[in-house]
C-alpha cells in the first residue's frame, strides 16, 4: 500500500460509499473541501451511537470491574477509582484539545487546535442540515462521512478513555493518586495524541508509508503495554511482593470484567467500521473467533504447565485474544483470526509468567504481558494474514495483503511506537516524581490505598 492510499483501512462507510470508506481515523472537516456532504445515513449512525456505548462500557464497568478483582481487598476501591476517574479526565481533555491534537489536519506528527473546546463541531446542526461531515482538510484523501461528527468524536474518545486506563493495570497498589491523574493528562496529550495522530490520520507519517491498524493495536495496546512495563520499573516492586500472599480478592468480579470487555469489543472492533457494513460484520467475527480461540489456547498452556486450568488463566487469555485481535479485525478471514488467537494465548500467557519472573518487574495486573506483548503480535500478525479483499478500493484495488513487504512495514510502526511511547512515558514518570512524587509512602502500602488514599474501604 503506498502512501497516498495508506490511510485506507479503519472507516468503512455504506455500500454506496465504499469506494472512498476506508480511511483510518481522519482530519478535520472544513467548508473549503470540495465535496458536499452526504445525508446522514441512520443505519450507520445507529451502529456508531451504539458501539460508542459498548466502548465506554469497556471502561465504566468492564475494565474497573477486570482490575478490581485481581487486587488485594485493600485496594479494591482505589483501583475502581482510577478507572472511574479517569473516564472523567479524558472525556473533558478530549473535549478541550484531545480530539483537535489527534484528529485535525496539522502535520504529519501532531494535529492543530482547529477544534479547540470542540469549536465549529455544531455547525450542521445548527444550520438545520441533517448532513454528515467531510475528513481530510489539505489531503488528497479527503473524504465524506454519513455520521454526525459529534459521534465520530465520541466514538474515538472512548478510545482515549480506556488507553490510559489500561496503563493502570502495571502500578496498581502503589501509585499516588495525584500522581495518576497528572500523569494522565501530560501521557494523553504528549503520547496518545501523536501516536493517534501518526496512525490514524491521512496525514499521518507511520500511515504515509502503509502501516494498518484497524482498531487500536499499535495506537491503544502497544501504547498502553510499553507505558506500563516503563511505569513499573520506574515504580519499582510492591513492598513484599515474590513474599506476600498478592492472590486476587475477588475473581468473580474478574470474570465479570472480562465478561464486560469482551460484549464491549464489538463496539471497539467491528465499531471500526464506522458503518453498517459487510466489513463490520467481518470484525465481529474475527473477534469472536480470536478471543475464544486465546482463551483455550492460555488455557490449555497453563493446564499442561501446571496441572490446573484457573478461572484467571482463562479470562486473561480471552482478553489477550481481544488485544491482538485489534489491529487485524478488519483485514483478515476468519482463518486468520484463529491463528492469531491460538499463537496470542499461549504467548501471552508465557509473558505474564516466564517472562515477568525471569526479568524481575512487578506489573501488577499484567498491562504489558496482555497488552504489550498482545498488540505486538497482533499488528505483525496482520502484515502476514491480511486478506486484500477486505480492504481494496477503487484506489487500491488489492487492498492490504499479507507479505514479507507488509510485515516490514507492521514492524517499522511497532518499532516507532515503541520508542516514542517509551522515551516520553519515562521522562513524564521522572518530571511527575520530582514535582509531587509517584509512589505512596510504605504505611501508605501497607494500610492499603483505600483507606490511605480515599479514606474508604470494603467492610
Amino acid at each position: 500500500m503506498n502512501g497516498s492510499n495508506s490511510c485506507f483501512r479503519r472507516l468503512t462507510l455504506a455500500a454506496p460509499a465504499a469506494a472512498m470508506a476506508l480511511l483510518a481515523a481522519p482530519s478535520i472537516a472544513s467548508a473549503a473541501d470540495p465535496a458536499p456532504p452526504p445525508p446522514i445515513n441512520t443505519g450507520d449512525t445507529a451502529w456508531m451511537l451504539t458501539s460508542t456505548a459498548l466502548v465506554l462500557m469497556m471502561t465504566v464497568p468492564g475494565l474497573a470491574l477486570f482490575y478490581g478483582g485481581m487486587v488485594r481487598k485493600k485496594n479494591v476501591l482505589a483501583t475502581l477509582m482510577q478507572s472511574f476517574a479517569i473516564c472523567c479526565i479524558i472525556t473533558v481533555l478530549w473535549m478541550v484539545a484531545g480530539y483537535s491534537l489527534t484528529f485535525g489536519t496539522g502535520s504529519p506528527y501532531i494535529g492543530d487546535l482547529s477544534r479547540f473546546m470542540l469549536n465549529g463541531i455544531g455547525a450542521q446542526i445548527s444550520k438545520g442540515s441533517d448532513v454528515g461531515f467531510t475528513l481530510g482538510l489539505g489531503s488528497a484523501n479527503a473524504t465524506v462521512m454519513t455520521i454526525p461528527e459529534s459521534v465520530f468524536m465520541m466514538f474515538q474518545m472512548t478510545f482515549a478513555i480506556i488507553t490510559p486506563a489500561l496503563i493502570a493495570g502495571s502500578f496498581a497498589e502503589r501509585m499516588k493518586f495525584s500522581a495518576l491523574c497528572v500523569f494522565t493528562i501530560l501521557w494523553s496529550l504528549l503520547v496518545y495524541a501523536p501516536i493517534a495522530h501518526w496512525v490514524w490520520s491521512p496525514l499521518g507519517w507511520v500511515a504515509g508509508f502503509g502501516a494498518v491498524d484497524f482498531a487500536g493495536g499499535t495506537v491503544v495496546h502497544i501504547n498502553a503495554g510499553i507505558a506500563g512495563l516503563v511505569t513499573a520499573l520506574v515504580l519499582g516492586k510492591r513492598q513484599g511482593y515474590g513474599q506476600d500472599d498478592m492472590s486476587p480478592f475477588n475473581l468473580t468480579y474478574a470474570v465479570i470484567g472480562a465478561s464486560l470487555l469482551w460484549v464491549g469489543w464489538f463496539g471497539f472492533n467491528a465499531g471500526s467500521a464506522v458503518g453498517s457494513n459487510g466489513r463490520a460484520g467481518m470484525a465481529m467475527a474475527t473477534t469472536q473467533i480470536a478471543t475464544a480461540a486465546a482463551g483455550l489456547s492460555w488455557m490449555l498452556a497453563e493446564w499442561a504447565r501446571t496441572g490446573k486450568p484457573t478461572v484467571l488463566g482463562i479470562i486473561s487469555g480471552a482478553v489477550a485474544g481481544l488485544v491482538a485481535i485489534t489491529p487485524a479485525a478488519g483485514f483478515v478471514l476468519p482463518g486468520g483470526a484463529l491463528v492469531i488467537g491460538l499463537i496470542t494465548g499461549a504467548v501471552c500467557y508465557f509473558a505474564a509468567t516466564s517472562l515477568k519472573h525471569m526479568l524481575g518487574y512487578d506489573d501488577s495486573l499484567d498491562a504489558f504481558g496482555v497488552h504489550g506483548i498482545g498488540g505486538i503480535l497482533g499488528a505483525l500478525l496482520t502484515g502476514v494474514l491480511a486478506y486484500g479483499p477486505l480492504s481494496a478500493t477503487d484506489a487500491n484495488p488489492a487492498g492490504v495483503v499479507g507479505s514479507f513487504a507488509q510485515f516490514v512495514t507492521q514492524a517499522k510502526a511497532v518499532g516507532v511506537t515503541i520508542v516514542w511511547c517509551g522515551v516520553v512515558t519515562f521522562i513524564l514518570l521522572k518530571i511527575v516524581d520530582l514535582a509531587i512524587g509517584l509512589r505512596v509512602t510504605t504505611e501508605q502500602e501497607q494500610q492499603g490505598l483505600d483507606m490511605s488514599l480515599h479514606g474508604e474501604k470494603i467492610s
